[in-house]
């Protein structure tokens, strides 16, 4: 009886598993609800045009998932993932706190503002690097060495943790934050609704801080995540060493190479935008030197610098996802706000910024049902591999868009998009999110050296912030969407033969049409012109789909340098 009591109680989740979840849950809370409105702040509070906020709202993301590299490295060899997290949590609270007043005085003193805003974002962005890294972490660390197989399933439930999170911080926050009185936007709300997400991640915070000591222990009832000063060789694998070892030639190497790929993607950038001169070369050119770095270590051994491989490769095609994916917060906020027919339940006006609530609510709905599956599959040895469940998420992407482009091809300038279009999008994205980020999460958990494990988190996010900068980048490609051309028209200007080029605009046109945010002419990508919506999601169609064929083609060698994980 007492040996079957203790195999129940091993087959069942650990304690800590609910307190990461929790504590996760509060800070998405935080941070979806601030990205739902960050935009619409940017471009109706502080008169930003809709291409640069895309743009900022990109760099934002991208430096968002840089950090973690810098605050996986502090944890793993100065303070360790508990003091991080309670770090990045109180770092990010006042960040949103600094937001609040920036969205409090910007009618007052516009400079002050967009001081405020900076600061907040950059404070933001480093406690998020401190925070996000060491929770994941922590996760795979819950469980003992015989039971990995379970984290597909552990991490999909800390994806619950993360999206009833976006869930409730894309509800409440744009309640709060995005108000529109007879069809005008209140440009003094927003601050509700950075003030709400202030809250949460104290409230997230502190039930970390509580319970940390109680419930987030090793197998054997060790308190995780200390000083790395205090590890002990039962906290590694058999054989496995416990200590990084780079030549002073490898470090010398990595900086060459950082300068090198940063002047390199600058060139390629060329703009006169300083985030996307700036900011992404410098997310691009980390990306690549970090992982260059580690791959270097002496001490890998021939199995672990092949898994590391698998991490590098399956984070490549994720670039792709994550640019896609992030269009809620830029692209398709500004479609769901000026081209779209938003009345849902009883004639209720749903409020643009709170459309891609959906996506939190489909994932908290099946997240269950995708571990249950996984687990099932597994049980009868037909669980596909980590690889090739993302490479099918990528292929959902791709049609989730295909929707889309369909039924935006005939709506012209001035036609709306039915509501249920994007959330029948948010639906399919969020099958394809489920088959890919809790997936790739659990895989570098299973794939990562004990000495590597919260930097390759950090390796990790770093492809997460080559998609964010990238989802900028596509984001500020968007074309002119019915709005403009209505505003145009009371301007006196017919828009489209001037877009077309059959008209040639005046100065005075041209002036004024700056003046009110209305660009003269069609975005370019990759030598092409976008002339229309249709042309400007196909973008996305083309990127994810083709990344999908790829990936799943090198399904077969990346199982074989898996090694038997799974």
């Amino acid at each position: 009886m007492i040996k079957m009591s203790e195999t129940a109680v091993k087959s069942k989740h650990p304690k800590g598993l609910w307190v990461l979840f929790g504590t996760e849950m509060w800070e998405r809370f935080n941070f979806y609800g601030m990205r739902a409105i960050l935009t619409l702040f940017l471009v109706n509070s502080l008169l930003m045009k809709e291409s640069e906020a895309s743009l900022i709202y990109g760099g934002f993301l991208g430096l968002c998932y840089l950090t973690p590299m810098l605050g996986g490295f502090i944890a793993d060899r100065f303070f360790g993932n508990r003091n991080c997290i309670l770090l990045g949590g109180l770092m990010m609270a006042i960040g949103q706190f600094l937001l609040f007043t920036s969205a409090s005085v910007f009618g007052s003193n516009m400079s002050l503002a967009n001081t405020l805003m900076w600061s907040a974002l950059g404070i933001i962005i480093f406690g998020n690097g401190f925070f996000k890294p060491n929770i994941s972490s922590m996760v795979g660390s819950l469980y003992p060495k015989q039971e990995k197989t379970k984290l597909d399933t552990a991490f999909t439930i800390f994806y619950m943790g993360i999206n009833l999170g976006a869930f409730l911080g894309q509800t409440i926050c744009p309640y709060l934050g995005d108000e529109v009185v007879n069809g005008v936007q209140n440009i003094h709300a927003f601050k509700w609704g950075f003030l709400a997400a202030s809250i949460a991640m104290l409230i997230g915070t502190a039930v970390f801080y509580v319970l940390k000591n109680k419930y987030v222990v090793s197998p054997e009832g060790k308190p995780l995540g200390g000083l790395p000063s205090k590890n002990d060789t039962t906290d590694y694998e058999e054989g496995e060493a416990q200590k990084a070892v780079f030549s002073t030639r490898a470090l010398i190497g990595a900086v060459i190479a950082f300068v090198l790929l940063f002047f390199v993607f600058r060139y390629i950038l060329d703009g006169d935008n300083f985030i996307q001169t700036l900011i992404y070369p410098i997310i691009y050119a980390s990306g690549l030197t970090l992982a260059g770095l580690i791959i270097s270590d002496s001490s890998l051994t021939k199995v672990e610098r092949d898994r590391i491989f698998v991490i590098y490769i399956v984070a490549f095609f994720i670039i792709f996802f994550w640019a896609a994916f992030e269009q809620a917060g830029s692209s398709l906020t500004f479609i769901a706000a000026n081209q779209t027919d938003r009345t849902f339940m009883f004639g209720w006006q749903m409020p643009a910024s709170m459309v891609q609530v959906f996506n939190g609510i489909f994932v908290f709905a099946f997240a269950l049902p995708f571990s249950i599956l996984w687990d099932k599959l597994r049980e009868n040895g037909k669980e596909p591999i980590s690889p090739v469940k993302q490479a099918i998420g990528l292929a959902l992407i791709a049609l989730s868009y295909f929707i889309i482009a369909y039924n935006v091809k005939d709506l012209g300038n001035s036609g709306l998009l039915a509501i249920k279009w994007l959330i029948l999008l948010y639906l399919i994205q969020t099958f394809a999110e489920l088959c890919l980020s809790p997936i790739g999460l659990s895989l570098v958990g299973k794939l990562s050296p004990k000495r590597f494990s919260s930097l390759l988190f950090g390796v990790f996010f770093l492809s997460n912030a080559a998609g964010y900068a990238l989802s900028g980048t596509l984001g500020s490609i968007m074309p002119a969407t019915g709005e403009k051309f209505a505003k145009a028209k009371e301007l006196g200007i017919e828009l489209q033969p001037i877009l077309d080029k059959t008209v040639a605009a005046t100065p005075e046109q041209l002036q004024l049409l700056e003046s009110n945010q209305i660009s003269a002419a069609n975005p370019f990508f990759a030598g092409f012109e976008i002339h229309n919506l249709f042309e400007f999601f196909m973008v996305f169609v083309i990127l994810t789909g083709i990344a999908a064929v790829v990936l799943f083609a090198l399904t077969p060698l990346l199982k074989k340098m898996m090694h038997g994980v799974r």
